[in-house]
């Protein structure tokens, strides 16, 4: 907690006088007792109370300590939305994504943690979704209208899953799609890479599997990324045991039937990509722990340090203080019978 005028705080040097000048008080009236001779009477109006008649000076030393707190302007760090901030959503749509071991399936699962994302972000964020398997597409361009990045999940599922996993294009692709929201400059990539977009553009990477085709290596998408000044927070999705049936009915025809081929996910490849860019990695093994890590960024993304000012709750708090204080008193006040 910070203070806009720390020298008032000087002020709380009243709350030990206010202390002292009790002290005396109490002193100076013990002097002058009235003496009673009616023992029965006066344990009625002392006994049993001699420790809570003290309870409504401590409330009162704390409204006085409130009080002076509130003076000095107290402010606290929180996160307040950042302008112009932009975040592309990278989600993994290759074949892999249709296992099951993580419920209802791990696309099912991923969509529905990007909308409790959206649902968290700053309504001014720009959001944009791109969509990668072999190739990346962008599904949504970065905007504030969230509602049309939710519809284009919708249809997330029916982009083109075959052709493997391309990890590093996917990237510079969101670098690229990052820094043209920014800048507004729609030229190449290699021109778009020096473009000012430190703290103002992040990139969300979910895959569930490891590189298996593309131009351009994890790393070397790692590289633009971090060129630019861009930290990437991936999500490793699915657990080691993730299998797919290929084949028959539900997959691939073949003439060997059904064949369960393993998809285990590749959280190695994606630790380092957050490890190289600035990001975070989180490793999401059931749609729980997804929606856990989607649920933090939203309410981090986007978002930068800022000072919100407290004065009013200190304030508020000694105003209630001082009533149960004076209440108090009243109520526990010594009464002759």
């Amino acid at each position: 907690m910070t203070f806009e005028r720390p020298l008032l705080l000087l002020t709380l040097l009243v709350v030990p006088l206010a202390l002292a000048l009790y002290v005396l008080a109490e002193r100076r009236r013990m002097r002058y007792a009235i003496r009673f001779t009616n023992l029965d009477v006066l344990a009625g109006v002392v006994g049993g109370g001699y420790r809570r008649r003290f309870v409504p000076l401590a409330l009162f030393l704390l409204a006085l300590t409130a009080l002076c707190i509130g003076m000095a302007r107290p402010q606290h760090t929180t996160l307040v939305p950042r302008d112009r901030a932009t975040v592309i959503l990278v989600i993994d749509v290759s074949r892999s994504m249709e296992a099951k071991d993580v419920k209802p399936s791990r696309i099912g699962a991923a969509t529905a943690a990007v909308r409790t994302f959206l649902d968290r972000v700053p309504g001014r964020l720009q959001v944009g979704l791109i969509a990668f398997a072999g190739d990346p597409a962008v599904a949504t361009p970065p905007t504030t209208n969230h509602d049309l990045v939710r519809k284009s999940l919708d249809t997330i599922e029916w982009f083109p899953s075959f052709g493997g996993t391309a990890i590093g294009d996917a990237l510079a692709a969101a670098v690229k799609l990052g820094q043209q929201a920014v800048t507004g400059n729609s030229g190449s990539l290699a021109s778009a890479s020096t473009a000012a977009t430190h703290g103002l553009v992040s990139i969300l990477l979910l895959s569930d599997g490891a590189q298996t085709r593309g131009e351009l290596e994890p790393s070397q998408g790692a590289d633009l990324a971090k060129a630019a000044g861009i930290p990437v927070y991936t999500v490793a999705l699915g657990t080691p045991n993730g299998t797919l049936d290929f084949g028959g009915n539900g997959g691939f025809p073949g003439p060997f039937g059904v064949r369960r081929v393993p998809v285990p996910p590749d959280p190695a490849t994606l630790s380092a990509i957050a490890a190289r860019t600035g990001g975070q990695f989180y490793n999401a093994r059931s749609a729980k722990a997804l929606q856990s890590a989607y649920s933090k960024l939203g309410s981090s993304l986007g978002r930068k340090p800022g000072q919100s000012e407290i004065t009013y709750g200190f304030l508020a708090g000694a105003a209630l203080l001082l009533v149960a204080a004076g209440l108090l008193s009243a109520l526990w006040s010594p009464r002759l019978p």
